[in-house]
Parts: structure tokens; sequence; C-alpha cells
């Protein structure tokens, strides 16, 4: 597999994480408890979207000599 190749499997996660992200955000329970867990799980999904992306940004663009790098990612 090719860095391009991941860079397009990352984005593709990172936009069917985002839309389960937003199908989460328009359910609206009424028990508190599963709006408790729905949040919990809203907060969960959000750094792993995050990742996806800035994963997917790195891996499109690791050869490109102008790109900087996000520091989280380098060694």
């Amino acid at each position: 597999m090719t860095l391009l190749e991941m860079s397009r499997s990352y984005r593709d996660s990172a936009d069917a994480i985002h839309g389960r992200i937003l199908e989460l955000r328009r359910q609206r329970p009424k028990d508190p408890d599963q709006a408790l867990r729905l949040r919990r799980r809203i907060a969960e999904l959000t750094p792993l979207w995050r990742e996806a992306r800035e994963l997917a940004l790195l891996t499109a663009h690791y050869y490109d000599r102008s790109y900087h790098k996000h520091e989280q990612y380098t060694l």
C-alpha cells in the first residue's frame, strides 16, 4: 500500500467517523442516562476523527519538501 492509498483510507475513515458524530449529535434522547452515554460516545469519537484527518494530510504530503509535518507525528 502506498502513502497516497493510505491517505485515502484515512480520509474515508475520517469521513465515516465524522458522519457518525453528526448522526449522534442529531439525536435528542429524553433519558438523562442516554444523553450522558451519547455525549461520552461523541467525546470518544472526536479524537479518532482528528487523528484520521491529521494522518490523511500527513500521508498525502509526506514527501512534499514544502510540507511542514505535524510535530506529533515526527521523531
